[in-house]
Formats: structure tokens, C-alpha cells, sequence
């Protein structure tokens, strides 16, 4: 009996730390990403920049999940977080786990700001969050935060 709890102890460990290293981050330098910034199809994109770090982010967050939960069939969320790599995994890796992020979540590892910030929007300056809603009629950029109702009043607006 003793070694049959050992063993459950040993495997209850072994499916938690399997479960945290199943995240498997897409990171990208600004090449990367940018393909993310003009997607074509059928939907509005929601392309959102924060970080783990950022408290006005991290309180917004829910509400474009919330978006991407309501409009799965005409909205794609992509969530680009601008975390320091040396926090992806104590950091980034268990907020996505912990959160249950069920939108695109990509990594931008670009050093260079200066060069990629002006080609994401001329007017943004580097501070986050930032949000580009587009599809292929429309394109605009917020540089604030969100409610879940602005949220839905700006996308309406894509429609």
C-alpha cells in the first residue's frame, strides 16, 4: 500500500509538470509578426499588443477573450505578447496556462522598437496596450484601453 501511494504521488507530479511544459510559445522577430498585422479572409482581426507586466493589459485581457468566445465565426483575436524572453517561462508560459487564453497567442522578440513600432501604426509611441482592428474594408487603431461594451461597440463598426 505504501509504495501504491508513492507511485500515485510520483505520477500526480509527473501529469502537473507535463501539463505546464505542454505550451509551446510561437515567437517571432517583427518578420514574424507582421504577417499577423494583414491577414485576408472573411474576418475582422483583433490584433492585441500587451504584456504580463502591464496592469492595464492584463485587466483588459478577459474582455477580448470574451470576443473571441462571442464571435468565433467572424473574429479572430491574436494576442501579441511583448514579454521579456528571459519571463516566457515564469512568467508568460503559466499567465497563458492560468488563464486559459483561448485566443492566438504569439511572442514578438524584436529588440529594435524604433524600426518596427511606426510600421505596426505611424501615430502609436511604443506604449501598450494597443489594439489594430482591420478586415478587408476598414482599419483602425486604438492606442487605450478597453471594456468588453467598447470593445463590441468598435467591432460592430467592422460589420
Amino acid at each position: 500500500m505504501k509504495y501504491f501511494l508513492i507511485i500515485l504521488v510520483l505520477l500526480n507530479l509527473s501529469c502537473k509538470s507535463e501539463k505546464k511544459d505542454a505550451i509551446a510559445l510561437e515567437i517571432h522577430d517583427f518578420t514574424g509578426i507582421e504577417p499577423y498585422l494583414s491577414l485576408e479572409g472573411s474576418k475582422t482581426y483583433v490584433v492585441n499588443f500587451w504584456a504580463t507586466w502591464c496592469a492595464p493589459c492584463v485587466k483588459e485581457l478577459p474582455h477580448f477573450e470574451a470576443l473571441q468566445v462571442n464571435h468565433k465565426e467572424d473574429v479572430e483575436v491574436i494576442l501579441v505578447s511583448l514579454d521579456f524572453p528571459h519571463q516566457y517561462e515564469t512568467k508568460l508560459k503559466p499567465f497563458i496556462q492560468k488563464h486559459d487564453l483561448k485566443s492566438k497567442v504569439v511572442v514578438l522578440d524584436d529588440p529594435d522598437m524604433n524600426s518596427w513600432i511606426p510600421k505596426v501604426d505611424p501615430q502609436w509611441d511604443g506604449a501598450i496596450p494597443v489594439t489594430l482592428i482591420y478586415n478587408t474594408s476598414k482599419r483602425l487603431f486604438y492606442n487605450r484601453t478597453f471594456t468588453y461594451d467598447e470593445l463590441e461597440t468598435e467591432l460592430q463598426t467592422f460589420f
